[in-house]
């Protein structure tokens, strides 16, 4: 995250953060976003890429709170306006796209190609932030025009052991739940069940949190994980990993 949060604090330009299917790539880009105050950084997600080419750069307008209507050179002068505004204004503009890897045509590649030509004195005017599945590298490598300017590229890999433990406490204590309510067999047990997925983790915890509630249970323990992992992972819909969207 410090190196995200670095390259977005220097206006490096584009940053491209990539993970498997659950993760944990969203959250992380989630976190970022909300460690950018709103006083200095305006922030534009886009979360459905694969809209027509045509309605892209509208789309970017939109969610930076423009109007996003006529014709291509108009969106781009308002576009530019806009980033200038908010460049005397001392605010820096981030454009997040979620699930980039689902853009359907190169020339949307392109697009962002393009935006990242908005610049003041060698400063870019705004900071593009790509996440999607690990696909997107390649994408982005058969565009050396793009490529070259993103500034930091990261990629998330499942958890490991211990990385499991150290996350599951970390949200039991954003949580304000008592640290032990997971026994260190049972964080164990989570571990071998979810193979370190981040998304798949927290399903499981949710389900072994509410059934020791409604068991009356002071400490969840891996008897009950092994128990509600049998069926969280093995309902025929799911697939096993499946379960993650």
């Amino acid at each position: 995250m410090e190196r995200m949060l670095y390259v977005i604090h220097a206006r490096k330009g584009i940053v491209m953060l990539t993970g498997e299917i659950g993760s944990g790539k969203t959250l992380l880009s989630r976190a970022v976003i909300l460690k950018l105050p709103r006083s200095r950084y305006e922030i534009g997600l886009v979360s459905n890429p694969t809209i027509p080419g045509n309605e892209f750069l509208g789309e970017i307008l939109f969610q930076l709170g423009v109007d996003p209507h006529g014709t291509r050179v108009e969106q781009l002068r308002r576009l530019n306006d806009q980033l200038l505004a908010n460049y005397h204004r001392n605010v820096d503009t981030v454009v997040v796209v979620d699930d980039a890897q689902a853009i359907e045509h190169d020339r949307l590649f392109e697009e962002l190609r393009l935006l990242s030509n908005f610049q003041l004195n060698d400063r870019f005017l705004i900071t593009l932030v790509l996440v999607g599945q690990p696909e997107l590298r390649e994408r982005i490598a058969r565009i050396p025009q793009l490529a070259q300017r993103v500034a930091i590229q990261h990629h998330i890999d499942y958890l490991d052991r211990a990385e499991t433990k150290a996350y599951i406490l970390a949200r039991l204590a954003a949580a304000g739940s008592e640290l032990g309510i997971f026994s260190l067999r049972a964080i164990s047990s989570i571990y071998h069940r979810t193979g370190g997925v981040c998304r798949l983790i927290n399903s499981l915890c949710d389900l072994c949190l509410y059934f020791g509630h409604a068991s009356g249970v002071r400490q969840i323990r891996r008897a009950l994980v092994e128990k509600v992992g049998n069926e969280l992972l093995h309902r025929p819909e799911n697939n096993g990993v499946g379960v993650l969207s």
